[in-house]
């Protein structure tokens, strides 16, 4: 949390939202809250963009979210102490089948104990419409201190309209550009052991990426990277 203490500081005294770019500090409100559990209030949205319409149109509508403190730090130890065994095996590697990301290791996971099977569980209920079929496997990527994510869009053969992420062990920055117009873009901040969202426009028009550590810059403060694990749920194409 002193991390989001820090930009709510900082933000107070820039007013950024003033001029553009603008960053948006809200709860989430979107026409899926209906569908879904409600958030406690806490849980806010942290988007800084190149404009203010673009933070409103895709923060106001629930097509980007971010909701900090998603899950506690035993949740967060309880996932880490399912996933590490199998990642021990694997090396970090440095190219991709599709040239995306650079210094990973990644896996996949269908079974899991109780509590993490709980929160995935909520995971879905927050983010995906209720009834949606999703994709089986839990995909889980491993990215070292050095490593990153290039801009990309995720294939329409393999995923639908819903990707949403567990951010685990670091902080980092998400970066989304219009693949059409790159003067549209939006930063997310991403907490350790929040959720982020990504739907519709935002998942199919535009590329996201996580910034290395030497770029890992949100509202012009560094966002300090170490090793950090995503864990993705996605909904199938439908």
């Amino acid at each position: 949390m002193e991390l989001l203490r820090t930009f709510v500081r900082e933000i107070n005294k820039r007013h950024l939202c003033r001029k553009s770019p603008c960053l948006k500090i809200a709860a989430c409100s979107s026409s899926y809250a209906n569908n879904n559990q409600a958030l406690p209030s806490r849980h806010k949205e942290l988007i800084y963009g190149s404009s203010p319409e673009l933070v409103s149109k895709f923060g106001d509508t629930g097509q980007v979210a971010v909701k900090t403190d998603f899950i506690s730090e035993e949740e967060e130890s309880a996932l880490m102490k399912e996933i590490e065994p199998g990642l021990r095996k694997k090396r970090y590697e440095y190219d991709h089948w599709d040239d995306a990301i650079h210094g990973f290791r990644e896996t996949e996971r269908v079974s899991w104990g109780a509590v993490s099977e709980a929160v995935l569980s909520r995971l879905r209920s927050v983010s995906f419409m209720e009834g949606s079929p999703l994709l089986g496997p839990i995909h889980i990527l491993d990215l070292d201190k050095a490593g990153y994510i290039k801009p990309h869009i995720d294939s329409v053969k393999f995923c639908g309209s819903t990707i949403a992420g567990l951010s685990l062990l670091s902080d980092s920055v998400m970066r989304i550009v219009k693949e059409d117009d790159s003067s549209q873009w939006l930063d997310l901040l991403l907490p350790q052991r929040s959720l982020y969202i990504l739907r519709d426009q935002a998942r199919y028009e535009f590329t996201h990426e996580i910034l290395k550590d030497a770029e890992s810059m949100f509202a012009g403060i560094k966002v300090p990277r170490q090793r950090r694990i995503s864990v993705i749920c996605r909904n199938l194409p439908g």
